[in-house]
């Protein structure tokens, strides 16, 4: 294999969309590994299969049409075609056919997949992580401005308390203390981490050891937190406090999402070829926080990320805002699906 073919085939290998290579009869040649991933089968099963047995269409193209327009040698792309691979996984994707015959050579055609809900996906992260930033300076401004007069507030309160005789009024003083306090520790929270994160090489499976640890003491004997961790994957470079702090949030909302009764479930991954907005890795850590609580409330679940959104009366909805600004400082995200039963939040980070 020339250098040129080498190069050309580590670009296709390393590609996020599903790209196939289909012969004069429409018989498949190369599939790439994210082909391979959409398929979910083998390039050896896959391989000299027709495009027919591969690939039908729920439209009212039939499959001799969509042949027949892929050999007329013009190169096209169709929009949100609803596809059924190998007759039993369906899928939206954006169809682009490229035909690739040289002066005389057989003529060959090259198919992209790329999945509608993917990209979807990608276009709601990059909003979200915009929101957040918006929102995050808006709340950072405001807690700058209370920061200094509830300063003065505790001192002129501490001022006063020293100017009484009577212990009953002194009283009064120390709730105004003790609740400039509490004010100052949560405009703390708003503010969230300062600093960038000190990265070094860290076993993932070590952080969630001890987070595991710390849960079950503060929880008692009624919660179960399971293990089903993946020994691949490699080391990952990351601050190891941060990193701690963000999964412990997460788990730690988990547990009073079910008032400490139930199951959790710590679960890691290697994802391959995996774009986390409009960056793409060849492999990320995929690391989950499931439990079988109630889910969370259909109204807030698409804000859940925000500060002060929370849906417990005692919550102050800012552990998973600053879980999800620690993340994003290591080039990861947070994704969550929630249902009655089943609540998954997938933290992502890249493996470099």
């Amino acid at each position: 294999m020339t250098r040129q073919l080498q190069t050309q085939q580590r670009v296709l290998e390393g590609m996020s969309t599903s790209v196939l290579l289909f012969d004069a009869d429409l018989r498949l040649r190369y599939v790439n590994p994210a082909g391979e991933m959409l398929f979910e089968q083998s390039a050896r099963h896959m391989l000299g299969l027709p495009y027919a047995e591969l690939i039908q269409e729920r439209d009212a193209l039939s499959v001799k049409q969509r042949e027949k327009e892929i050999k007329s040698g013009e190169s096209f792309t169709r929009h949100e075609v609803t596809l059924l691979l190998l007759q039993e996984k369906e899928v939206v994707v954006n169809l682009n056919i490229m035909p690739m015959k040289e002066s005389r050579d057989e003529a060959e055609y090259l198919l992209e997949l790329i999945p509608v809900d993917r990209w979807r996906q990608i276009t709601k992260e990059e909003h979200r992580v915009e929101q957040q930033e918006v929102t995050q300076q808006i709340l950072r401004g405001l807690a700058h401005e209370i920061k200094n007069p509830l300063g003065g507030l505790r001192g002129a309160a501490q001022l006063l308390e020293r100017e009484l005789d009577n212990e009953d009024l002194k009283e009064y003083t120390q709730v105004i203390i003790n609740e400039a306090d509490r004010l100052q520790s949560l405009v703390n929270r708003i503010l969230g981490p300062s600093g960038m994160p000190e990265l070094a090489e860290i076993n993932i499976h070590e952080v969630l050891e001890r987070i595991r640890s710390l849960v079950l003491i503060e929880a008692g004997e009624k919660l179960q937190l399971h293990r089903d961790y993946d020994p691949s994957i490699p080391e990952i470079k990351a601050d190891r406090d941060m990193l701690m702090q963000a999964l412990l949030n997460i788990t730690r909302n988990a547990v009073e999402a079910m008032q400490g009764e139930g199951n959790i479930t710590l679960r890691t991954r290697v994802l391959r070829n995996y774009n986390i907005g409009m960056q793409h890795y060849k492999l990320v850590a995929n690391i989950e926080v499931i439990d079988d609580g109630p889910g969370i409330p259909a109204d807030i679940r698409e804000k859940i990320f925000f500060p002060m959104v929370t849906g417990r009366a005692e919550g102050s909805g800012l552990g998973l805002a600053i879980s999800q600004s620690l993340i994003q400082q290591h080039d990861g995200l947070i994704e969550c699906e929630s249902e009655a039963g089943r609540t998954v939040f997938s933290v992502i980070l890249p493996i470099r």
